[in-house]
Parts: structure tokens; C-alpha cells; sequence
């Protein structure tokens, strides 16, 4: 492995790069990729050839908009990998990613490779379908492309594969995060509360934390760090979605107990109507 290869690792993805492997499910490759060991790379112009896009070359930018990315189906903002002809665009760190990678921080349990894998159209790759794939990191639903481990269901968003075990946040907080153990030995406090979201930790969910200040991030939060929404004020749809549909239910149940009420007084003048018409024939 070159030089070249090492360096790019170290600012794109945990773990170890690997050659490409022949198994079905590992992303096939181009001629113009550059791949090698490391995978896809944009050349010095800073232009490529992505195997998702073979139809046209694909620019880097770096726009504070949002966007949706055709390869894992997330959204972001910032830099990105764009094609000038269709607007086509990709994350800087899906365009870029490697064929495989091997001992990753967050899936410990097999040394073996986690491959990049294709969504499958009928449902099980996350393409669709009943039975939905899940990122085990931060928990969303797994629509396109991931790092899946061959011998077990994990599955991991590239952004989330993006993310390392020491995180320097400045825009969140002044002291680097450090990813909580899951052994016992530095899981952090059930009471804590993610200083992001607000919310406290669920089971099986991953968790950045600084000791000394008692700050706790969530795995899930922190990727919205790492994919440009955070840094550019972006809030995504799915979110502006999430917190219409809590409107809405809000506004439904106050319009039903007032419902409630205004029928209660009408049923009462309604019953004091008849009273009084009764009383006026009688005398």
C-alpha cells in the first residue's frame, strides 16, 4: 500500500484500506477510477469517473446547500462530488470511499472485511421492500449505498464508516470526543443527556463523550456533523417532516377537546330549549 493510500485513510475512513475483492456483492470498478488500492480518487483536476456515474465526469464542490446524495440516499451539504451536465452528486466521502475495510472501529466483533455493497432492488440490501436494512450506527434505515459485514447483518452508511473513534467537533465543543466503550468500562451514565438533541441514551446506540465536561453527543447527531447539515445551519426534510406531523397531531387533539367542549354546551342549551318549550305549553 502506498504512501498516498495511508494518507487518504487517514482523512476519509476508519480502518484499513483493502484491494478490491471478487465477491458479487463488492462495488466493480472502472478503468477511469484510479482504484488500486485505494479505491476510487479524483484526479489533479479534481474531477472522476464514479462506477454510479460512468456517463459523465463528476466535479468536487463545496456549496452550503442541501443535498441528496445518489449514492447512500442521505442527505448533506457542503463539499460533494457534482456532475455539471446533470447535477448528479454524491458525499465527498461516498465518492471516495474504498472497495472494503477491514478491523473498523465500530464493528469489532469480525477482523474480516466489510464490503461496500450495492442496495438491493427487491427490499433486503435496503433498496425497498418490507423487511428494511438498518445503519447499525446510527440506527437509520439503509436505502443505498453501505459497508456490510460478510458474515453477520451489520451494515454502516459510508458517513457513518467516515467517523472515527476520536472526533474533533469545534463547531459543538472545545475538547475532542472519544467514542464510548461498549464494555462496561466507559459507557457512559443512562441519566446523560445528548447536548445536541437532548434526548437520553436508548439502548444499543452509540455515544461520543468528553469525561471532563460531562458533554455526551450521540453517535447519530455527530454524523450530522460529519455530512455538513450542522456546520451550514441545514435542517434536513425528514426532520422539518418529523416536526410538522408533531404539529399536526398537537393541533388535532387541541381541536378535539374543544370539539368536545362545544358539543357538551350545545347538548346543554340544547337540553335548557326543550325544557323551556315544554314548560310554556304546560302553562
Amino acid at each position: 500500500m502506498n504512501s498516498r493510500c495511508v494518507s487518504m485513510n487517514s482523512r476519509k475512513l476508519s480502518g484499513h484500506r483493502l484491494p478490491s475483492s471478487s465477491e458479487d456483492d463488492v462495488l466493480e470498478t472502472t478503468r477511469d477510477q484510479h482504484v488500486g488500492d485505494c479505491g476510487p480518487e479524483a484526479d489533479g483536476g479534481e474531477t472522476m469517473v464514479h462506477f454510479s456515474h460512468p456517463e459523465h465526469r463528476l466535479a468536487r464542490f463545496d456549496f452550503p446547500y442541501l443535498f441528496m446524495c445518489m449514492g447512500c440516499k442521505e442527505y448533506g451539504a457542503g463539499k460533494r462530488f457534482m456532475c455539471q451536465a446533470c447535477g448528479f452528486q454524491l458525499h465527498e466521502f461516498c465518492a471516495l470511499a474504498p472497495p472494503a475495510l477491514h478491523d473498523h472501529p465500530f464493528h469489532r466483533k469480525h477482523p474480516h472485511l466489510l464490503f461496500f455493497v450495492k442496495p438491493s432492488p427487491g427490499g433486503g440490501g435496503g433498496g425497498g421492500g418490507f423487511l428494511r436494512r438498518k445503519c447499525d450506527l446510527c440506527g437509520k434505515s439503509v436505502r443505498g449505498f453501505s459497508f456490510r459485514c460478510a458474515s453477520c447483518s451489520f451494515d454502516m452508511h459510508p458517513c457513518c464508516a467516515s467517523m472515527a473513534r476520536r472526533l474533533e467537533l469545534p463547531a459543538v465543543h472545545e475538547h475532542p470526543l472519544l467514542l464510548a466503550q461498549d464494555d462496561g468500562g466507559g459507557e457512559p451514565e443512562t441519566s446523560f443527556v445528548c447536548q445536541v438533541c437532548r434526548r437520553t441514551k436508548r439502548s444499543g446506540q452509540h455515544v461520543y463523550q468528553c469525561l471532563p465536561c460531562g458533554y455526551y453527543l450521540h453517535a447519530r447527531c455527530a454524523k450530522d456533523m460529519v455530512n455538513g447539515l450542522y456546520v451550514h445551519g441545514v435542517v434536513p426534510p425528514e426532520k422539518k417532516n418529523a416536526l410538522a406531523t408533531a404539529a399536526r397531531v398537537t393541533v388535532n387533539a387541541l381541536f378535539g377537546v374543544i370539539g368536545g367542549l362545544i358539543e357538551g354546551i350545545g347538548e346543554g342549551i340544547g337540553e335548557a330549549f326543550v325544557e323551556s318549550i315544554g314548560r310554556s305549553r304546560r302553562s
